[in-house]
Order: structure tokens, then sequence, then C-alpha cells
């Protein structure tokens, strides 16, 4: 049994043992570039999926014949998917220790299920491929963290996520816009799922030629790190010595080898013993790694560790931060189409427009987020003296962005509609709402990452859940919302949530270190 499931493993290309030689932290700075855009296009999948789709609305209704209740189910149950498949990625990247692989075949299933839903004829058909879909783009959301969290250390995480995240929010920037411009073709809104096919396959390809392996072995190359920097605190006459390795010695005791090779193994994988010649050491490699494939395969995938994560209180705070403010996003998104139709008489190319003002704002966020971030965590460490602490993520820049720019924007957006104001105030509104959302999701998302380290793909995931449900919540309730108090009540109502969750990123402030404390991180 054991061996045909090794032999299934191979075929997927997910043998346990994929180590990788290079602490992908030494990588020079235009191979993590390339790392970092290809895991940016794949994640911008996800909201360009879901942007694109909005101006088709009307056209898939009239021409499936679906009534109002199916529609909202193809969009919420996307959102819904696109929260709860990240933790299988997640899961599986943990337990076989592997990025690249997941996000190829995740980009597979994005691209073919996107060309079967181009040519369906049936609402119920479409919502299924819509969840498969969904499964398929979601899978860099908590992917993606663990790249960077590979690639990057943690005073230059801030930026990163700043770029990863862009391709997050790129969607409402030209989503709609392509969108709004497919649907006036002759297959209407079956030209976007057309083109999601065309993009998932572009993006396939340059990932399958660019995109290395990154997963680290944090436990492995940080001792590796700590064994180079006592080696230069050594004197030169002390370089080239070589030590023994004796049997019953502690397992704590650092060996040093002649040619500064470092054998260094997980908790629990037996101590091999290393000549010096060339053909040994490499016997001794594939020793290490038959040891740690036994162990990788004694141990069972458990795809609910990233949702027992929320048990942990500054793990359901930081998404809890990011779950409203992108729940509110998504609200606003579901009702907007409608809205500019009844009080501005726009087709769907115009509707598509004006999410270019989202997309602008998402786009400033993640600029300002962007030199921001890192300054004012290096800024507090400093007043530390050098002293780092995970709470220095949260950063200045993220008070505003709760109390201020997202309730504004969310005002901005339903009062001018509410007295037929000009379209260019919703417009600014939504605008000003996602420059600040940027914000939050990313510093929250990258807070989650730093605080567990080498569980960074489990962490990304466990706060895409929460992210997603109150999005899919806020989706099916946005519209009877509207419809029972209107679209000027509905953002008060939303304003005030979003108020009500900067209390949370205070809590995490204050009391951060101690809540991991007593959660063991």
């Amino acid at each position: 049994m054991t061996k045909k499931c090794n032999i299934i493993e191979k075929l997927l290309f997910l043998r346990p043992s994929i180590l990788v030689d290079e602490d992908p932290r030494l990588l020079s700075d235009w191979k993590r570039g390339i790392t970092l855009s290809c895991v940016t296009l794949t994640v911008s999948t996800s909201s360009i999926t879901s942007t694109i789709y909005f101006p088709g609305i009307p056209y898939i209704a009239s021409e499936l014949n679906a009534a109002p209740m199916p529609i909202t189910l193809t969009t919420a149950l996307y959102i819904l998917v696109t929260g709860i498949a990240p933790v299988f990625w997640a899961s599986i990247s943990d337990h076989y220790h592997i990025r690249r692989v997941l996000i190829m075949v995740a980009l597979i299933i994005f691209s073919f299920s996107s060309m079967i839903s181009a040519i369906v004829d049936n609402i119920w058909a479409l919502i299924v491929l819509r969840c498969i879909q969904g499964a398929g783009a979601s899978c860099a959301l908590s992917i993606g963290p663990g790249v960077i969290a590979d690639c990057y250390p943690i005073e230059k995480r801030g930026t990163a996520f700043a770029k990863f995240y862009y391709g997050v929010f790129v969607g409402p920037l030209i989503g709609p816009v392509v969108g709004g411009g497919l649907i006036m073709t002759k297959q209407t809104w079956r030209a976007t799922f057309w083109f999601l096919f065309a993009y998932g396959i572009t993006i396939l390809i340059l990932v399958f030629f660019a995109l290395p392996e990154t997963y680290r072995d944090n436990e492995r190359f940080d001792k590796e790190v700590q064994e180079q920097s006592l080696q230069k605190a050594h004197d030169d006459e002390e370089k080239g010595k070589i030590e023994d390795i004796k049997e019953g010695d502690n397992k704590e005791e650092k060996n040093y080898m002649q040619d500064d090779d470092v054998c260094s193994m997980d908790p629990g994988t037996t101590v091999i013993n290393v000549d010096q010649n060339d053909g040994e050491q490499n016997n001794t490699k594939d020793k290490i790694e038959t040891v740690r494939s036994a162990r990788a395969n004694s141990k069972r995938i458990n795809p609910i560790e990233p949702f027992l994560m929320l048990r942990h209180p500054f793990v359901l705070l930081a998404s809890m931060i990011s779950g409203i403010s992108f729940g509110a996003m998504y609200a606003i998104e579901t009702i907007m189409p409608s809205l500019y139709q009844t009080h501005y008489n726009f087709v769907a190319w115009q509707t598509g427009l004006t999410f270019i003002g989202a997309g602008i704002g998402n786009t400033i966020g993640t600029i300002v987020n962007g030199l921001l971030a890192d300054r004012l965590l290096l800024r507090s460490r400093k007043k530390r003296s050098g002293i780092p602490k995970v709470e220095d993520r949260l950063t200045l820049n993220l008070w505003p962005s709760g109390i201020i720019f997202i309730p504004l924007g969310l005002l901005l957006f339903g009062w001018p509609i509410v007295y037929d104001m000009s379209v260019w105030a919703p417009i600014m509104g939504f605008s000003i709402q996602n420059f600040g959302m940027v914000q939050l999701m990313t510093l929250s998302s990258a807070y989650l990452v730093d605080a567990m380290p080498g569980k960074g793909a489990s962490a990304a995931a466990s706060s895409n859940v929460m992210r997603n449900v109150m999005a899919c919540f806020l989706t099916l309730s946005a519209n009877p919302m509207t419809d029972a108090m209107g679209a000027g009540w509905t953002t008060v109502l939303l304003s005030t949530v979003t108020l009500l969750s900067v209390a949370f990123l205070l809590i995490l402030k204050v009391y951060g270190e101690e809540l991991r404390r007593r959660s063991g991180y």
C-alpha cells in the first residue's frame, strides 16, 4: 500500500522531499523580483475573475433565464470557495514542502474551468464551474505569502507584501473595464471566460519557466546562518580546524567540517557520519533526504490546521481586521451595478469604467504602504535599540486607514447616490475606501506571517478563510440591506462595523505580544 502511495505521489510530482539546495533569502534581487512577479500575477487571477464577471451579470441572467438567487450564488460561492480552498493548498504545501508545483496545478484547474464556463448553457453548471474556478484561482492567496516568507527577511517583507497584494487588488482596476469591453462583442459574457482561459495559460507558461521552488527549511537554513556567524567570530587559526563527530555527543553540539559544509537535520532525524570525499558527501545527502522523506510520509496532511489557527486570539483578531474591510469592499461591488443602472442609467461598459476609481485607490494605497511599512518598522525597532517585536509590523499608517479613509469612502459612495449627485462622488468614495483597505489587509497579513515563522502559507490561509467568509456573507446581504435601508444607511452600517474593527487593531498593538506568548508563539 505504501509503495502504491509513493508511486502516485511521484506521478503527481508531489514527492515530499523536494529540498531547496540554497537559502532562498540569498537569491539575487532580480531573481527575487521575478519570483515575486510570478506569484503576484498568479494571485491576480482571483480578483480579476471576480470583477471581470460583474458587468456581464445582466446578460447571464437573460441568456440563461436565471433567477436573482442563482445569479447571486455564482458570485457568493466563488468568494466562499476562494476563502476555503487556500486552506487545503496550504496544508499540502506545508506537508510536502512545495510551492511551485501547487501553483502550476492550480493554474491548470483555473484555466480549464474557465474554458468550460465559456460553453455552458445552464446556470447551475455555471455555479459549479465558478466554484472550481475559485479553487484554482485561490492557491496563491496562501502560497504567495509563504513564498514571500521564504525569500524575504522580516525587515523587507512589508514592501514585498505591498507589491504582492497589488495583484489581489488589480482586479477592480482592469477586470470590469476588460469585462465591459468584452461583453460588447458577439460572444457577450462568454468572451470574459475565454479571456480568463488565455490569461491563465499565459501565466502558467511564465511560472513554468521563471518560478523556482522556494520552500525554505527554516530550521536548517537558520542553523547554517548561525554557524556561519560563529565561524566568522573565530580566529584565522581556528577557521580551518575540523571537529570530529563523536558518538554520544550532545545533539545540540555544533559540528564543523573542513569543507565548511554543515550537516543540519530536523529533530528526529538520524545523525549520519560524513566523510570528506565528494562521493560519500553525496551519499550522505541522499540518506538525509531518505530519512526526511520517511518522516514526512509518517505524517498525515492536516487540512483543518489553518482553521484551528483561528483559535489563537491574535490570529482571529488580525483576520477579523482584514475580513471586515475586505467584505465591505465586496458589498459595494455587489450593489454598484444595479445602483448605477438605476440612478445614472449606465450600461455594462460604463459601469465597468467606474471601477477604475477603485483600482486607482488600490494602486496609490499599495505605493504608500510599500514606502512606509518597512521604514516605520525599522524606526520602531531602532527606538528599542534594535530589539525586534512582531507588533512593529502594525505601523502608524494603519490608524488613519481604519478610522478615516475606509468609513469616509463608504459614506461618500452611499449618500451621493441617494441624493442623485454627480457620479464622480461615489467613484471617488470607492477609491478612498480601497486606499485604506489595501493598507489594512496588507499589514495584517504580513503581521500573521511574521508572528508564525515557518507557517507562512497556513497563517495566510487562516486569515483568508475569515476574510472570504466575511466577504461571502456581506455579498449575500448587500442587496437585501440596500433594498431595505437604501444605499446611504447601508454604508453607515458598514462604516460603523469598520470602526469597531479598529478596536481589534488596538488590542493587537497593546496586548499582541502577550497573546502570542500564551498561544506558544
